[in-house]
């Protein structure tokens, strides 16, 4: 490339603040060059370049924005792990049709079988498809919930997706307990939110310490809602003596249980 032509063209790239475009505008003419390509596809990969890393620099932004600290995607899950979960009935809730149906999603299961991780990457997924996302602890929530000045401008209450990760690890009090079914209340049929808890939907009695409101919260948060049970061991704990050491008890009573 001309050397007056290729300075003026990063002129004009930075300019149009096409920053990726300038950056491999030469490495891209070169390759161009070498294959003896048009310049419609000189242009085209140039472009595409530039959209990929807006898209980028896009997705970074609406994970922060949601509170999404890591980058956990669906195709790192290691569903062999769990030969028990239906791979299938995952899946479907990554065509997000679940958001637009106002619908919610629940993950259920004890610690380390990888809740969380499908919860963000369903979160990563609906930034992706430009979806206000906001992802927030069950303690966070609380806490949030507490504070003066409630409105739908609230992230917690106006996004689109709200996941709430954690539900059960700490008990609540009776007023943390009508927060949450506020916020549950008001999201109803508006908004999708997204529940990871270590609790059964029977233990949620006692969780909440009351089980009218315990009742009031299930009845609204089920009513439209796709459960994912997930039944396993942890994950983050495989080859642990201690896992082997909780397989083999559970063998041992199993076959103390038949025997008997």
């Amino acid at each position: 490339m001309e050397q007056l032509t290729s300075e003026r063209l990063h002129d004009n790239l930075q300019r149009l603040k096409l920053s990726r475009a300038a950056e491999v505008l030469d490495a891209i003419a070169l390759e161009a060059e070498e294959h003896k390509s048009s310049y419609l596809t000189f242009l085209d990969h140039l472009l595409e370049e530039e959209v990929a890393a807006k898209d980028s620099r896009r997705l970074q932004t609406a994970m922060k924005t949601a509170g999404l600290s890591s980058a956990k995607t669906i195709e790192e899950y290691d569903f062999s792990f769990h030969p028990h979960l239906d791979k299938r009935t995952v899946m479907e809730l990554f065509d997000l049709s679940f958001i637009s149906k106002h619908e919610n999603v629940v993950f259920l299961g004890p610690p380390g079988v990888g809740k969380t991780h499908l919860a963000v990457s369903l979160a990563i997924k609906a930034c992706h498809h430009g979806v206000k996302v906001y992802f927030t602890t069950m303690e966070t929530l609380i806490r949030r919930l507490k504070e003066p000045g409630q409105s739908r401008q609230k992230a917690h209450l106006g996004s689109s997706l709200v996941v709430v990760d954690e539900v059960g690890y700490l008990a609540v009090n009776p007023q943390e307990a009508y927060l949450f079914f506020q916020f549950i209340s008001d999201r109803y049929e508006r908004s999708s939110t997204i529940i990871t808890s270590n609790k059964s939907f029977g233990d949620w009695q006692e969780l909440f310490g009351d089980p009218v409101i315990a009742t009031a919260i299930l009845d609204r948060f089920l009513h439209h809602c796709r459960v994912v049970n997930i039944k396993g061991h942890s994950y983050r704990l495989r080859g642990h003596s201690i896992t082997r050491s909780v397989i083999k008890e559970r063998e041992d009573n199993a076959t103390e249980d038949t025997i008997n």
